[in-house]
């Protein structure tokens, strides 16, 4: 009889293959930690068999690999260091962690580290009139002023690696001792970087020395309850606490450079995948490729990172996260602690 090729036996049993294999793609790259919709996009791709899709697998491996490979070299060679006696200083630090750090991460920026516009503009604002700019922990470019001369210093070769072609020229330099002469250029700026730096404070001072003004946009550990201000934090992540327990505080700073500081709201859509942005969108923090490209989620470590993205979903899916924070649909913007110094 025709029409009926679905009872075929032979059909039957390629499409029962078909539906098997793409079960172990599906399984496959949920171990790799993949959220449910970027699955979707890699095993829907008509074009790729399971040949390519093995090799797909092979690759994410390897990069993970050696980024965890890289991470364990680094602290091993401190640990190793102290364990002789001898004092690691921070240009040390940076080299052996710290740069390591962003090369953990670095490989997930380009993915949803994009430039929010309404972030932009208030840097802008504050760049003000300057034609000379140096950008300090300038990760893959994001919010680099595209009508001033820009130079930007990243420690990350995995970071400067993925800066766009025709992007400002990047010299391979820490924070806390810029290769350039006093009062080199019009403006510093250092955008969500301040924090990954081993001496924050000799950062901005170098910033200070190689320009005649200074935009910082950094975090208020300042106020009473800060790590109430966000529901992730509070409810989920108590261990970003101490992720920032050394962290100079904003007055601090401000006044080690002269400078003043404004609020900088996080937008409910910000487009820049900054620990806050999804304060409006619970649901990002459980897809892996949002939280690799957040530092936090690599300093708490797997086992907090686990607890609270399991804790979450659960709350999710029973409607407890709506019941404590269902007022925040009605905002806008929201103000998580993120400022902008400007001296």
């Amino acid at each position: 009889m025709t029409g009926r090729a679905d009872l075929d036996p032979h059909v039957a049993s390629g499409r029962i293959v078909g539906a098997v294999e793409r079960l172990r793609e599906v399984l496959a790259y949920r171990r790799l930690g993949f959220g449910l919709r970027e699955i979707a996009e890699l095993v829907g791709d008509p074009s790729a068999d399971a040949v390519a899709h093995l090799r797909r697998l092979r690759g994410v491996l390897l990069e993970r690999r050696e980024r965890a490979d890289a991470m364990v070299a680094a602290i091993d060679r401190e640990l190793g260091a102290r364990a002789k006696g001898l004092k690691v200083t921070p240009e040390e630090q940076l080299g052996m962690l710290g740069a390591r750090l962003y090369d953990a991460i670095g490989g997930a920026y380009t993915v949803t580290r994009c430039t929010d516009p309404r972030i932009a503009a208030q840097i802008r604002d504050a760049l003000g009139d300057a034609r000379t700019v140096l950008n300090v922990g300038a990760g893959t470019g994001s919010y680099e002023p595209a009508d001033r001369e820009v130079t930007a210093v990243e420690p990350s070769a995995v970071m400067r690696r993925q800066r766009r072609a025709g992007s400002a020229p990047c010299v391979a330099a820490a924070a806390e001792d810029l290769p350039f002469e006093d009062r080199s250029f019009d403006v510093a700026m250092a955008v969500s970087t301040v924090h990954h730096w081993a001496d924050p404070m000799a950062g901005l001072r170098e910033m200070r020395r190689v320009a005649r003004r200074v935009v910082v946009l950094t975090f208020d550990t300042d106020e009473p309850g800060w790590l109430d201000r966000f529901w992730l934090t509070r409810d989920y992540l108590p261990e970003f606490a101490a992720v920032l327990a050394d962290f100079p505080p904003l007055a601090g700073m401000a006044d080690a450079i002269g400078a003043r500081a404004e609020p900088v709201p996080v937008p409910w859509d910000c487009a820049d995948g900054l620990f806050e942005a999804y304060w409006r969108r619970p649901g990002a923090y459980l897809e892996d490729r949002v939280r690799r490209a957040m530092s936090v989620w690599t300093r708490v470590g797997p086992r907090a990172e686990r607890r609270a993205v399991r804790s979450l979903a659960d709350d999710l899916d029973s409607g407890r996260w709506a019941e404590r924070n269902g007022h925040l649909a009605d905002l806008d913007a929201a103000d998580l602690g993120l400022r902008l110094l400007v001296a």
